[in-house]
């Protein structure tokens, strides 16, 4: 009996040990397993921060949530501590590229070398942005995110809300540290973004705190919890109250003291091309974003012909409605104000609007099947842009649905005004935002199998904007333009847009356009109400390089097609081409070109 149990201990020691060995390895050395080495730089380097593993929502699937009472460490050693992490991930990638690996095993190793080659080389620069702005700064997006992507699906999670609650001073004061480091590097934003910052973090403190969004929206969401009775709901919102008047509130009245008082040393200039080499920024910018070797100027350039070209398509259509006499943007602006055209700026009328938006979508889905082999399980829903984030918000996006399935696609469109939401745009809005645009590529993306979970979350710009962009331009091929001059007009309008922001973009941060420069030249060439150039163009400037992206995509995605088709005649199946351009994933548009040689190269071998 004994000899039984003194073996029972030394197996037990053993496989402890193992373990131990195991884990050692996994955490501090490389591992031996690539599948090991991809999932242990997934948690390293792309969702390190607990906001990023609850909105992936890839622990849950494994019954982790300890992460959602966190909220993401902002300070300087975790910014420093992440690019040595990635120093050291780099150099392990080499020791598995030798070995005998599959074809996707391959492709995960030159994305994760991408990825991780343009983020080292942006390490120069990273002070160069600005994490409060008025478009997506830590202020506006954390607050948002505990209103719509916090879970909450039992008490647990009501507490781990309270939790992110009472963090908020902790994070907030790691913001204040992290601006104050890049005001001494000389690097503060334009007046303006200040102005636009302080009236939002002003608007939000301007309720009670049992009336703010943190409070009002944890409060309707409980609710919906069977398990939490009545009292133990009264309990959850009073303390959530609690914690917003004695920890949220001041975190943003001593943010907001520290930013009135950065203002004071704000200047009026807009462009990049201000800051410590910022041309030397902007050029990183534009290969990281497009990942092309595009110049500012070729970029300019390229914006500048596709103007000419698509206005002298608009031109057609506008004479074809007796629209002749007057310029492009002259008649688009006009055709804007159309009360034809308009829904009323009414309750009634933004309900209107969003069941349009999810008729459109419906429509666009029962004609893909004939365009795509390959389509995405997880559903889509339309929503409204949240009140407190609508004056600065752009006028739709799309957040993808999470990867262990249990929050959908969404579709939001911004209803702050009316005016702004033309129906003879609407149809390419959802087929850029939604179907078959970012819900088909993020997604079927989510949805892939047999490849490391970084390669199902990484985005890359060009390919996911240029993706989104040529499927506006495919939905005319899918027929869901039939016999409607004005929609046409209006997907011609967004790849004008789209191409103006080749020159605007390049214009502020190359050229050394103004503000108001890039206002009046956007405003002239599309025609779009003021407001919405306004907060374009302030967009551009928080988010330098990215406008330029949409267009140089597509164009690249257009050029593939031509080249399979030239190259395979016949053969050529729409459908495959599709289902090969999503199918793995966002890629840099340089290893997406590598991956459409091999990919022709086997059709036309199969094919005969």
């Amino acid at each position: 009996m004994k000899s039984l149990a003194k073996m029972l201990w030394i197996v037990t020691a053993l496989l402890v040990l193992s373990f131990c060995i195991f884990a050692i390895n996994l955490l501090w050395f490389r591992p031996w397993s690539l599948r090991l080495f991809f999932t242990k730089t997934f948690l390293e380097v792309f969702a390190d921060q607990p906001e990023s593993l609850t909105a992936h929502g890839f622990l849950e699937r494994y019954g982790y949530r300890r992460h959602n009472a966190k909220l993401d460490d902002l300070s300087l050693a975790k910014q420093a501590g992440r690019y040595e992490k990635m120093r050291r991930v780099r150099e392990q990638v080499e020791a598995y590229s030798g070995r005998n690996l599959s074809h996707q095993e391959r492709l995960s190793l030159r994305v994760l070398k991408w990825y991780l080659d343009d983020a080292l080389a942006g390490e120069r620069f990273a002070f160069h942005d600005y994490p409060m702005n008025q478009l997506f700064g830590v202020q506006s997006e954390t607050p948002d995110f505990l209103v719509n992507l916090h879970p909450l699906a039992d008490g647990r999670d009501a507490g781990y809300y309270l939790s992110r609650l009472r963090d908020f001073p902790r994070k907030f004061a790691e913001l204040e540290v992290a601006v104050r480091a890049r005001a001494e590097r000389g690097i503060l934003p334009p007046k303006f973004v200040f102005v636009r910052v302080s009236q939002q973090i002003c608007e939000l403190l301007s309720k009670p705190p049992g009336e703010n969004v943190l409070v009002v929206s944890f409060a309707d969401r409980l609710k919906s919890l069977p398990k939490v009775d009545e009292a133990q709901r009264a309990g959850l919102i009073q303390e959530a109250t609690r914690l917003v008047e004695s920890g949220v509130y001041p975190a943003y009245e001593r943010l907001l003291a520290m930013w009135e008082d950065l203002e004071k040393s704000a200047s009026e200039d807009d462009g990049v091309w201000k800051l410590p080499d910022g041309d030397a920024y902007y050029a990183h910018l534009l290969k990281s974003q497009t990942s092309t070797s595009l110049t500012p100027e070729e970029i300019h350039q390229i914006g500048e012909q596709e103007v000419a070209r698509i206005e002298r398509e608009m031109r057609a259509i506008l004479d074809s409605q007796e629209h002749e006499g007057r310029s492009v943007g002259e008649w688009l602006d006009t055709l804007s104000r159309d009360p034809r055209f308009l829904y009323p700026n009414t309750d009634a009328g933004r309900t209107q609007a969003l069941a349009r938006y999810k008729e459109l979508t419906d429509e666009a889905l029962a004609a893909a099947p004939r365009f795509f082999g390959r389509l995405p399980k997880a559903p889509m829903d339309v929503r409204r842009v949240p009140d407190f984030k609508e004056d600065t918000a752009p006028g739709a996006y799309y957040m993808p649905p999470a990867l262990d399935g249990s929050r959908p696609g969404v579709f939001w469109i911004n209803l702050r005004d009316m005016a702004e939401v033309e129906q003879w745009g609407m149809k390419t809005l959802t087929y850029h935002e939604a179907v078959p645009g970012h819900h088909f590529q993020l997604a079927i993306a989510g949805e892939l199998e047999d490849v490391p979970v970084f390669r199902r979350t990484l985005w890359f710009t060009a390919y996911g904007e240029g993706w989104a962009l040529y499927a506006e331009k495919l939905a005319e091929e899918m027929g869901l333009y039939p016999n409607d001059p004005y929609g046409s007009l209006g997907r011609l309008r967004a790849e004008l847009f789209r191409s103006v922001r080749l020159v605007v973009d390049t214009g502020i941060h190359a050229k050394r356009w103004t503000r108001q420069q890039a206002i009046t030249y956007m405003m002239e060439k599309t025609g779009m109400p003021e407001a919405s150039v306004v907060s374009e163009i302030e967009r551009y400037i928080v988010m330098p390089a990215q406008a330029c992206t949409y267009k140089i995509g597509m164009l690249h995605l257009e050029k593939l097609r031509a080249r399979a088709q030239a190259r395979m005649g016949a053969a050529f199946d729409l459908r495959a081409f599709h289902d090969f351009l999503l199918g793995n994933g966002g890629l840099p548009l340089e290893i997406l070109d590598e991956e459409f040689e091999e990919w022709v190269i086997g059709r036309i071998k199969r094919e005969g």
